[in-house]
């Protein structure tokens, strides 16, 4: 084997970029606004933090994306299989849009209300639960089949660099320029989302795969019957869940930064790119990742990975203690980091198969609601975990929360899997095999 071979499939496979152009300028400019959303997010949760010195009031934010997301998202899914897909993600896309300017006109308006930001991520969130689903339902219709895994792995690199760059840039730009440039420098990254929607080609509805009907309630049930006959993608779902209500760590951030690690805002930013250095070098270096063909036991042993680190993060916070204001615990923060990338490198694993999984058992005309129902728990789940370490944070102290959070999540995910043993033997479909 030559070291060109080596390095091949060790490093991310690049083929669907080269391949296909529409996917090429959807990955792009998903790079871009993911980066910029990630910017907001950090931004908002320090003004709201600033504003208001609590923990809890940061994981609010999650319950007002929460909460749109559920109510819309299957539905969502229903109207991406209705119609057009380049339409619907369209639409969605300025509907992410127009909250970002909003964000950026009640800073630059120095309104100061906890209110109008809650509104605004809940208004984002309602977009995005038709937007998430519909770009995610394009992937196969723009690139072969085979390269599904490669896409999916180039599309979590997409994200996890989002989370690397975007929090800390945001945690940045909020103390050296402020909070209206940095509304505003999201703002005009998601307008390249918008772009790149209007320069895909028609999707309409495939004969004879299921979609194209009315979207509505009895849409959605047909999709969630779907669904419930796919024990392997329900238990994916549930792990998924589990790991991020039960161990989401981001919410403690800022009162990490402030109270037991030092450095305020910036360490903040630090520890969300910690997740995302992990996720981002694991993306990288996909290529054994994406040809493994036991995908139900990497799933698996990617949710325990997860849980493992951030229990262990907790654990960090809980010897540290409270600090004293000003004082920076530099070596504590260096384990803190270690322990998060570890927790982003099992994330990219076990989101590049669960993607995968999806998508392969799914029919082309079923897909968007499925991703629907996808979008409800990759996006939704963390939103609620939010809300769930917030209000733990407030009960027993942020340490406690997260270093418990991570180990019922350990135990939850066992029980899973005892119970439903289909996903651990599930292995990837050979060409030409149906599931």
């Amino acid at each position: 084997m030559t070291s060109t071979a080596g390095r091949r499939r060790i490093l991310v496979d690049l083929t669907p970029l080269r391949t296909s152009p529409d996917f090429r300028r959807l990955w792009w400019s998903f790079a871009v606004s993911s980066i910029g959303t990630q910017i907001a997010v950090v931004a908002v949760g320090l003004q709201v933090y600033a504003l208001t010195g609590s923990t809890l009031a940061v994981g609010l934010l999650g319950l007002c994306a929460l909460v749109p997301l559920v109510s819309i998202g299957l539905y969502g899914g229903a109207l991406v299989d209705a119609h057009d897909r380049r339409t619907v993600t369209v639409v969605s896309s300025v509907g992410v849009f127009v909250p970002a300017v909003g964000l950026a006109v009640q800073a630059w308006l120095d309104l100061g209300s906890v209110g109008v930001l809650y509104g605004l991520v809940a208004l984002q969130s309602a977009a995005a639960a038709v937007n998430n689903p519909a770009r995610s339902a394009v992937i196969p219709r723009l690139v072969d089949p085979a390269d599904l895994p490669a896409a999916n792995a180039l599309r979590s690199i997409v994200m996890s660099l989002a989370m690397g760059v975007g929090p800390l840039v945001g945690a940045v730009l909020v103390v050296a320029v402020g909070y209206p440039v940095t509304y505003t420098l999201e703002a005009v990254a998601l307008a390249t989302a918008v772009y790149a929607a209007l320069r895909l080609p028609s999707l309409e509805p495939l004969p004879g795969e299921g979609g194209g009907g009315r979207a509505g309630l009895r849409s959605v049930l047909e999709g969630l019957r779907y669904l419930a006959g796919q024990r392997v993608v329900r238990m994916t779902f549930l792990i998924d869940l589990a790991c991020n209500v039960l161990a989401n760590p981001r919410v403690v951030f800022p009162a990490a930064g402030v109270l037991y690690l030092g450095g305020g805002p910036v360490t903040a930013g630090v520890l969300a790119s910690a997740i995302a250095v992990g996720s981002l070098a694991t993306g990288v270096f996909s290529g054994r990742i994406t040809a493994n063909p036991n995908q139900g036991r990497a799933v698996v042993g990617a949710g325990i990975g997860w849980a493992v680190a951030v229990a262990g993060f907790g654990t960090v916070l809980l010897v540290v203690g409270p600090q004293e204001p000003g004082r920076m615990l530099a070596g504590a923060l260096v384990v803190a980091c270690v322990l998060l990338a570890l927790a982003g490198a099992a994330d990219t694993v076990g989101m590049v198969h669960r993607g995968t999984i999806l998508q392969q058992v799914s029919p082309d005309g079923l897909r968007g609601r499925l991703q629907g129902v996808f979008v409800v728990v990759v996006t939704g789940g963390p939103r609620a975990g939010e809300s769930v370490t917030g209000v733990g944070a407030e009960w027993w102290g942020e340490a406690v929360a997260v270093t418990a959070g991570g180990l019922a999540c350990v135990a939850v995910v066992l029980l899973l899997v005892r119970g439903q043993p289909d996903l651990w033997t599930y292995r990837r479909p050979e060409p030409g095999e149906t599931r």
